[in-house]
This record gives structure tokens, sequence and C-alpha cells, in this order.
């Protein structure tokens, strides 16, 4: 099978461990024959045999078997949970390794909730199998067989008898085992359903209460709680039909014993020792059988959660390194934009786009939501490959280049701000942790942030919280323009860094920006007519195209989309949009 394929390669380094450990497993297992077989001698030669003299022996036996059994079970247990933390270790890391290596691609189509499903009860649910379902497994294997190779050495009649019953049980695990793996595989998705809602709940509930949607979420996430309820409910209805049988099948053996033992024993053909043994070798005969429905669940549910985790980990980048990447470290040339088109699931997003940008050039893009902007630069950073035609850096295909290299000389202040649950200090730094205290106050000021930074009582080892919870969105959005400068780029973006600051700390930013960083090609997307009028290029977009294009002056004097929305003073392109004034 495929998944068990799969988690043997993380077993596969701790082999001899496991081989050990499952050694024990048949010494401890070997050495649970011994009460039962010491038992029947009692009876047989020291009650009714007399003789006396055994006794002492058999007790020493008895002692001894014992407590090499306890320390096998204990070492063997030890080192079954050794080996599952280390392959979960493992496994984790090489989930969450892939987890960074995936691009834009997979994360706009799969929810959080199923990722961290993943991450957490599926890696779970294998631990689990490495370290009980696979020796509970093979203990009950190892009983099964000692019981068996007993009873027939001991009286092979009443053992093929007892015997008889095993095909029966085997087929109603057959069937249960059919059944439930798909059950398990629709529990584990409502599951990941279930934690989608939660999550999304989580991360936006001043949404909900600003909204006061409280009832509506609570009613969205019983939807889904009832769900999970009636698959497992449902898999409760599959083990209520088969575990009753498989559980009075192996009751039924203790019956069995007794009825044609005892006809045995009155006929002489055993001795009641013999039947004492068999009594207490019956549990090594139905244990395992009792056992079989509840080991194939675990087995079927590991299965679910190592495909799910298998399916994650085969997951491959659509943004990938070309053989002979090209690792530049500086824009000195042109970037040039030749006939870029992309769609996104067959949708056009922009269309037949050209655009040279002169190095130390500052072009704006500015043009109402949908329009394609973000979706622009996000081509140029390759967040995205473009459907038709081609971007340089250089003279050089961004397809050629290294991405990481590309993303090192490309800084972006991204339009959904992401602050992470760190001090201020660390999230400037993020891109540079080994940032000396000078220059990450040097980005804060030119980010107009220094000033704020330095009124809050603990200044910058304020810890954030998650998304920059406790911050105004002014004072988010100029963090993370100082984080997108601390690297120093050749080339900025500026994703409506400025929304949300008022029009002279905007000026402020973009002023001192200028002094600084005047030889940086920069980017600067907006809705603003105040965030773009300085700009060397602007670039009016408008469904996937460019309309109009120049400089302050030119635009205006051309009187189009961008004359209008100057005019009317809105500010806001949707706004404008919305109203038909264009």
């Amino acid at each position: 099978m495929q998944e068990m394929k799969w988690i043997w390669q993380y077993v596969k380094p701790y082999r001899y461990r496991m081989g050990i450990a499952l050694l024990l497993v048949l010494i401890a297992t070997g050495l649970n024959m011994v009460n039962p077989y010491v038992s029947g001698i009692v009876v047989d030669d020291v009650i009714r045999g007399q003789k006396k003299e055994l006794l002492l022996s058999l007790i020493i036996i008895t002692i001894v078997a014992t407590l090499i059994k306890s320390i096998a079970r204990y070492v063997f247990k030890m080192l079954f949970e050794s080996v599952s933390q280390k392959v979960i270790f493992k496994m984790r890391d090489d989930v969450y390794v892939r987890l960074q290596k995936l691009d834009f691609h997979f994360f706009d189509n799969t929810k959080t909730g199923d990722i961290m499903t993943r991450m957490t009860g599926d890696i779970q649910a294998v631990r689990h199998f490495v370290a009980g379902v696979i020796f509970m497994v093979f203990e009950n294997l190892v009983t099964l067989i000692f019981a068996v190779t007993m009873m027939m050495w001991i009286n092979i009649t009443l053992t093929l008898v007892l015997l008889a019953v095993a095909p029966i049980t085997g087929f109603f695990g057959w069937r249960l085992a059919s059944g439930v793996k798909p059950m398990f595989a629709a529990i584990r998705d409502q599951f990941a359903k279930l934690n989608s809602v939660v999550q999304e709940n989580i991360s936006g509930n001043r949404v909900v209460k600003a909204f006061a949607k409280e009832a509506y979420e609570i009613e969205k996430f019983q939807k889904e709680n009832e769900g999970f309820r009636e698959r497992n409910l449902e898999a409760a209805k599959l083990w209520g039909k088969y575990l009753p049988i498989l559980e009075t099948m192996s009751g039924f053996l203790f019956v069995i014993m007794l009825l044609v033992g005892g006809v045995m024993v009155y006929y002489s053909t055993m001795t009641i020792g013999e039947l004492v043994i068999f009594g207490g070798v019956i549990w090594a005969l139905s244990n395992p059988m009792r056992m079989a429905g509840w080991l194939i669940n675990d087995v079927q549910r590991s299965i679910a959660s190592a495909s799910k985790i298998m399916n994650l980990q085969q997951q491959q980048p659509q943004i990938k390194n070309s053989k002979q990447a090209i690792k530049k470290r500086t824009v000195s040339e042109r970037i040039v934009f030749k006939n870029v088109s992309f769609k996104y699931e067959n949708e056009a997003v922009l269309e037949d786009i050209t655009l040279c940008v002169n190095p130390g050039e500052t072009v704006a893009i500015i043009g109402p939501t949908g329009s394609g902007k973000t979706t622009l630069v996000n081509l140029l950073c390759r967040f995205y490959d473009c459907t038709k035609g081609s971007i340089e850096i250089d003279g050089v295909d961004i397809r050629q280049m290294d991405i990481q290299k590309l993303r090192q000389i490309i800084s972006v202040a991204m339009q959904d701000i992401f602050l992470f649950s760190d001090t201020i200090e660390g999230n400037i730094a993020y891109g540079m942790p080994a940032a000396s205290m000078e220059q990450i106050k040097k980005v804060a000021t030119i980010a107009d942030a220094h000033h704020f930074i330095s009124n809050l009582p603990e200044g910058y080892d304020t810890i954030v919280g998650e998304r920059g919870v406790g911050l105004s969105g002014g004072q988010k959005q100029r963090i993370a323009l100082a984080r997108a400068l601390m690297s120093n780029p050749s080339v900025l973006i500026l994703d409506d860094t400025t929304s949300s600051v008022d029009m002279q700390t905007e000026h402020t930013i973009f002023k001192t920006l200028k002094q600084y960083y005047k030889d940086k090609t920069t980017f600067i997307i907006a809705h603003r007519i105040s965030s773009v009028k300085d700009a060397d290029k602007i670039l009016v977009l408008k469904e996937g195209k460019f309309i109009e294009q120049g400089k302050h002056h030119e635009l205006i004097a051309q009187k189009g989309y961008y004359y209008n929305v100057f005019v009317n003073q809105f500010g806001d392109f949707d706004s404008v949009y919305a109203k038909g004034v264009v």
C-alpha cells in the first residue's frame, strides 16, 4: 500500500531500533504463555500427581517470567514512543519545508484550516500508528500464533474446533475494514472544514463584532459541527454493525472450550490440567479476534491521515527555478514588460501590457479595484508567471533568474499588511535580522514611524498582536513600509502603502523617500492622486489594460480618465467609477 510505503521511509532510519522493539514484543508475548502452562502443570503434577517439590520451582519460573515480561514491555513501549517522536519530528519538518516552497497558487486554493489539520491531527494520527498500532498488530498476531501452537501441541482436536470460528471472524473483520476506510476519509475532511470555520472566525473576530454577526457565525459553525457529528455517527453505525459480531464470536470460544473440553475430560481424552491450560490460553485466541475490529479502525484512520499528508508533500510549486538560474544582485538597466498577459483560472486579468521602466524611475500605477494593479507587480516579483509575454530585468527574462535573488533585489510593502506576533523591532528587521538598532530607526524615520514608536511605553520592544492588532491602520502601514525599506532594495514596490495615513503624513513619507531612495526604481500603486502626482510616469490601468500614461501635467492636459478624477477631487478611482463620471 502506497501510504504504508510512505510511512516506512520515515521509519526506515530507525529500523534496527524497531527490530529490537519487535523482538522484545515477541519475547514478552511468548512469556505470556508461561503462566497458563505452569497452571496446567500445577493441576496435573502438583495437585493430582502429588509432586509438591515442583511447586517452588514453578513459582520461581512464574516470578522470573513476569519480571522479564514487564521489563521487556516497558523497554519496547519506550522504543516505539521514541521512534514515533523522531518520525513525526522529521515528518512535520518536511511538511513545513514543503509549505515554504509552495507558491501563491497553492495557498489561493487551500484553506488554512485544512493545512493546520494536516500539520496537527493527521501527523498525530501517524504518530499513534507508529507508537501503538504497529506493536499492537504485531503483538496480537504473535499472540495468536503462540496460542495456536501451544494448543495444537496439547490437543489438536479441541484446537481445530476452536479455530473453526476464525473464518467467520475474518469475514466480518474484512467487511468492517472495507467499509470504514472511506468513512474515516470523510470524517477527516469534515474536521478540516470545521477547523477552517473556527480559524476564519478567530482571524476575523473584529469584523464579526463590527457587523454584529455572532449569531450567523454560530449558525455556520453549528452546521459544520453537525456535519462532523454525522460523519462520526455514520462510522459508529458501521462499528455497531460488525463489532458486536466480532465480540460475540470471540466470547463463544470460551463456551465452546468448556463444552468440548469438558466432554473430552469426561472421556479421558485430555487431562484437567490440559483443560486448565486451554482456559488460560483462550484469551490469547479470543483477544486478537476481539481486537481485530479496533485495530482495523486504527489502521484505516492512520492511512486516511497519511494519505492527506502525503498529498501535501507531493504538491509541487508552479513557480520554479530554471536549471541554470542567473543570480543577479542589483538592477542596473531597464525593467521591461513585453506584451504581458495573465489569466487567473481562465479569467483574464491583464492583457498585452507593454512597459519600459528606466533605472531610478518612479512609476505610479493607478486605477479602480480589480483593474490588475497588484497583479502587475506580483508578476514582477514572480509570485505568478505570465500567461503570455515576458518581463525582463537588465535584458534577462525573470524566469531565467534565481527566484530568491530576484525577490531579494525587489522589496514589497504589500497591500495586505501582515505583522507577526513579535516586537516592532523584530517586524521591521524581519528581512534583515542582523540589522543594527541605528539602521532600524533610520528606516522607521523615513517611514514616519519613529515618532509614534518612541511614544509607545516599550518603544521598539513593544509586542504587537497577531496581524498587528493593537496598532492603527496607518501605524501598521508605516511599520510595513519600514520593513520593506530595511533590505535597501534595487526595486521598491509600494502597494497602496499610504492609504490609511493622512495626506500630510503621506506627503512627508514620499518626500523623505525621494531624498533617501532617489536612485531606486520605485513602483507606487495607489487610488489617490496625491500619492502619485509626483511620479516620473503615471499609468492608468483599467480592466487589465493601460488606457492612459504620462506625467501628472500631461494626463491633466489630456482631460481623460485621470483628469476627471483630479477635477472631482475624489482621490479614489472606485468612487469615480461607481458614479459614472468617466
